[in-house]
């Protein structure tokens, strides 16, 4: 496919509020219109899963816009692209942007609105400040904005939205929420990295988000636990805005948990109208999933729903199901990492099932692990400042693993999952206080000052049994046989013979397990080219005797406590 347009043209496949993006900027082309059309359309299906509520293309000028909606909000307007007055602006956005309103309100000039969209302020705002509006915006996105001669591109400021940029051989510069609508017509491929953007006018990646916990300081204030609380109650509460049936993605451990009993405190009004009006979806709906009823995830969770009031679904797979949906998993993640593919999974398969339920929208809990040191391998921390670092350090790194998993796997069934933790000003206070009460030993429990934050006996957002509850990894909780099982199934599936020669087949991050193997061999079928395989990053623990990435591996986990007693002779 040779690839001549004059100026700019980009392809999107976008939802409001999450979509795949695809943008191909600055290549001229000697195809005629329809013949480029043609071959957007191609590129725009493979991301339709998406959005596949509604399907838009636009052409202007020399761009060509395409649009593979979800419907969140503005269900009757809320089409793109979005324009402003008299159409010479085009926007495409994946995401949400939670303080439209207030953003509305302060734009200097007088501006007509065409649609209801919380997405389209971005226009005006460009208007009138041209790239220095960015860090003004509160919410998860993706966008890419033109006049027809300069442009502009953002991601949010943690990667909640996935967003690719890759160069064709013809010099041409393509962004894609998804790899696999890139993989083959550009030559290198990089992650666009989060809490930057780029533009026309500089031609190069520029940094918008500047917060003070990226700058090298450790904290030593003491933690105020009603800030910290109030902070994530707001987080979850601007991110109940929905027109469509919501629920809670809910584990049974305390981060998802604590997502699901704020969201259920406000459920009864809209809060697109301030708390004034009665909500359209009143009632909450919480989901989880486990290999069986015993699923140490599955009992925690009946144990919160029943305690907040939540019409809750419990769902079961099994080991066998979960391998069969192991390649599919792959080509919607787009990674090889052991840790992600084993989380989301199950993700992947209850996701399917949320969707069947007419539900489009999901919260959940992504991200207190990394901002608390959640983690088991915290554990082993020489210092706090030590601590510290490496907590800011899983934050920066969220886009390649939790993010994209929760992002991915959930798209996969057009169903958007958004992560409160994850709110800039919830960051903001999380990182202001001294680590010290983040550090956490023998006696004294992972995240103990979120628990505490939340400690209320007159109104209690959860029982103790949660409040106080370990750690467990998603690929953990779901049932222990799952990660056995996944080890088990690659070790019948990888030879020996084959193993020995890992080094030679993949001498790029050669694969230290069979299982490691087995997840690489597929992404290979999928993705073989070299430029798709560097995008890929690894989760492993940073400390602590033992590299598999479960927490279950981790000797505090008290289930390895109880099997090293087992163990131990007499």
């Amino acid at each position: 496919y040779q690839r001549r347009v004059r100026g700019i043209f980009f392809v999107i496949s976008i939802y409001h509020t999450m979509c795949g993006i695809l943008a191909i900027l600055g290549v001229p082309s000697e195809k005629n219109n329809n013949q480029l059309r043609q071959h957007i359309l191609k590129l725009s299906r493979r991301l339709r899963h998406r959005g596949p509520d509604w399907s838009g293309v636009h052409l202007q000028k020399d761009n060509i816009f395409c649009h593979e909606r979800l419907a969140i909000v503005d269900l009757e307007t809320g089409e793109q692209p979005l324009f402003n007055e008299d159409k010479k602006i085009c926007l495409v956005v994946n995401g949400e942007i939670y303080n439209h309103k207030e953003l509305e309100a302060h734009l200097k000039q007088k501006h007509s609105f065409r649609t209801k969209s919380d997405c389209e302020v971005i226009i005006h705002l460009w208007e009138e400040m041209g790239e220095d509006f960015v860090n003004l915006l509160s919410g998860d996105f993706s966008f890419v904005i033109s006049d027809g001669d300069k442009y502009l591109v953002a991601r949010d400021p943690i990667g909640v939205c996935p967003l690719y940029m890759g160069w064709g051989a013809d010099g041409s510069i393509w962004f894609a929420s998804e790899l696999k609508a890139l993989k083959e017509d550009c030559a290198k491929i990089e992650t666009f990295p989060p809490g930057h953007i780029y533009s026309s006018q500089t031609g190069k990646y520029t940094r918008y988000y500047n917060p003070s916990y990226l700058d090298g300081h450790v904290p030593t204030l003491k933690p105020d636990l009603m800030t910290l609380r109030n902070a994530l109650i707001q987080a979850v509460k601007k991110r109940l805005m929905s027109d469509v049936p919501y629920g809670v993605l809910l584990s049974g451990g305390l981060d998802s948990s604590l997502v699901a009993s704020i969201a259920s405190r406000f459920a009864a009004a809209r809060i697109e109208e301030d708390s004034k009006t009665k909500a359209w979806w009143p009632q909450i709906h919480s989901f989880s999933i486990g290999i069986s009823e015993k699923s140490p995830d599955l009992i925690k969770a009946k144990e919160v729903a029943d305690f907040i009031g939540t019409i809750h679904h419990e769902f079961h797979f099994s080991v066998q199901e979960g391998i069969d949906a192991i390649s599919d998993v792959i080509w919607h993640l787009e990674t090889y990492d052991v840790t992600t593919i084993r989380a989301s999974t199950p993700m992947y398969l209850l996701s399917r099932r949320i969707k069947a339920l007419g539900v489009k929208m999901v919260l959940s809990g992504e991200g207190a692990d990394e901002i608390f040191g959640g983690y088991l391998y915290f554990f082993h921390a020489k210092s706090k400042e030590e601590f510290h670092k490496e907590t800011i350090r899983r934050v920066e790194l969220l886009h390649t693993a939790d993010c994209l998993r929760a992002n991915k796997s959930t798209m996969a069934w057009g169903l958007e999952a958004r992560v409160p933790f994850l709110d800039k000003d919830f960051l903001d206070v999380a990182f202001s206080f001294d680590p010290e009460e983040k550090l956490f030993n023998q006696s004294k429990m992972e995240k103990s000052v979120l628990r505490k934050a939340f400690e209320d006996k007159e109104n209690p957002f959860l029982p103790d049994s949660i409040l106080w509850r370990q750690k467990e990894q998603f690929s953990d909780g779901v049932g222990y046989s799952w990660i056995d099982g996944l080890i088990a199934h690659a070790e019948l599936e990888v030879k020996d013979s084959v193993f020995q020669k890992r080094g030679e087949l993949y001498p790029d991050d050669t694969p230290k397990t069979k299982e490691a193997f087995w997840y690489r061999s597929i992404f290979e079928l999928h993705f073989p080219q070299k430029t798709v395989r560097d995008t890929v990053k690894t989760w492993v623990p940073t400390w602590g005797q033992s590299t598999d990435p479960s927490g279950r591996a981790q000797k505090v986990h008290v289930a390895h406590k109880a099997d090293l007693e087992k163990e131990t002779p007499s």
